[in-house]
């Protein structure tokens, strides 16, 4: 495919390359380019992820919280190889895949990512029902349901990504505010949270390290990006307007409300020796604080969180899988909706019926997730170095050396999971 594949691009003026002056657009013009990186953030800030840091607070204080930053620093890099490629191939991750890799490459890829959204469409779906539940009261189950249906309605719509990624974009902001309340009102040790920035390997802390690096450094959600960046149909002259519009607010903005987690779980939980293991636990990390008013603020922002990734994730599920299968990609096609139905019936079915403790489920199911990275990273990477398909947006050597300390840290993670699976 043609690397110089034209899009229309709506609101905004021509441009004659992407260099040119991010100032030459207006605010709304930039405002509207936000969107596919808190999608791609929707996403992988789940309960997964709320989870993970919550535990992380709740046992190792804010010894991990340099974790969250050299993950966001990693996902950055990769978010913005995805938008890159998407920028300057004008097609789908897959379909370039297929064609500059090899068909079985490209098909693998789209199976793998949605293999991934299976597992977290069980977390997705018993958080939010879970999380209404503690807010009105009455049955998971039935909360978990209505959820589900929600969601369902949302892809419905006509034009499904764009009243999709609004909702998102509006639930992240509504997040990082609640959690930073949530933050002040947990009144922090701040110079020690400063210290937590320091890495620190708690040996004991293996599993839980490769779930937080699997959250906050997911390089599934780097591959959606560039899905989401075709169906705005941006293109390559946009590029600098996105990284500071989009892809570097999006990336912070989730790395934020974890490293709020952290420290809001370590000021409540670890200075008593609390460690939360049940959904209930978790919502109630500011009772002790702030009382009934705290509960309610923390469950908020954990349905907010639970409700925004099961919308995302189901839909980057149908729409690599229709990729992957050689169908039209785009989330408003009949095709996809049908396989976006299917990834929320999944989670619907196995949350209802399925026993043990939930949050070990996530837990497991974050980590899993780092066996499929490598091999999507590898991809990303190998695509966004060749010249044939990016041109003059292909990596640079800073890009490329960070890529590659990614790469070695998602395989070091892979293999360490690998080993302990193993016995």
């Amino acid at each position: 495919m043609s690397m110089n594949t034209k899009h229309d691009s709506g609101p905004f003026p021509p441009a004659t390359n992407h260099h040119r002056s991010r100032f030459s657009l207006t605010l709304p013009q930039m405002l509207a380019l936000m969107g596919p990186a808190f999608v791609a953030g929707a996403w992988r800030f789940g309960p997964g992820a709320l989870t993970s840091a919550v535990q992380a607070g709740s046992q190792y204080g804010y010894m991990l919280l340099w974790v969250i930053l050299v993950s966001a620093v990693l996902m950055f890099v990769f978010n913005d190889m995805a938008v890159r490629l998407g920028l300057a191939s004008g097609d789908s991750v897959v379909k370039v895949t297929k064609q500059k890799l090899g068909r079985p490459i490209g098909v693998m890829a789209g199976f793998g990512v949605f293999s991934i959204t299976l597992m977290f469409a069980v977390g997705n779906a018993v958080g939010s029902g879970l999380a209404l539940s503690l807010l009105l009261g009455g049955s998971v189950v039935g909360w978990t349901l209505a959820s589900t249906v929600a969601v369902g309605l949302l892809i419905a719509m006509r034009n499904t990504y764009k009243a999709m990624e609004r909702l998102l974009v509006a639930l992240i902001g509504l997040m990082s505010v609640g959690f930073l309340a949530s933050t002040i009102l947990s009144d922090p040790d701040w110079a020690a949270a400063a210290q937590g920035l320091i890495p620190k390997f708690p040996a004991e802390a293996s599993v839980l390290l490769i779930a937080l690096i699997g959250t906050n450094f997911s390089i599934n959600s780097a591959f959606y990006t560039g899905y989401a960046i075709h169906e705005r149909k941006l293109n390559r002259q946009q590029y600098r307007a996105i990284t500071l519009m989009d892809t570097l607010p999006g990336n912070v903005a989730t790395a934020f409300m974890a490293m709020l987690i952290i420290i809001v779980a370590s000021a409540v939980l670890h200075s008593t020796g609390t460690v939360a293991t049940t959904f209930p636990q978790l919502a109630s990390v500011l009772e002790p604080l702030a009382g009934k008013v705290g509960a309610v603020l923390f469950s908020l922002g954990f349905f907010a969180a639970a409700f925004s990734s099961m919308a995302a994730n189901a839909s980057a599920g149908g729409t690599l899988l229709a990729d992957a299968l050689g169908w039209n990609s785009s989330l408003s096609g009949w095709r996809v909706k049908l396989l976006v139905y299917g990834v929320l019936a999944w989670g619907a079915t196995v949350a209802v019926v399925a026993k043990g403790s939930p949050i070990e489920l996530i837990i497991i199911a974050q980590a899993l997730t780092v066996l499929v990275a490598p091999f999507l990273g590898i991809i990303l990477f190998l695509l966004t170095r060749r010249e044939d398909v990016m041109g003059d947006l292909k990596n640079g050597p800073l890009q490329t050396t960070l890529a590659l300390v990614g790469l070695v840290t998602i395989f070091a993670m892979s293999s360490q999971l690998v080993f302990r699976l193993l016995g």
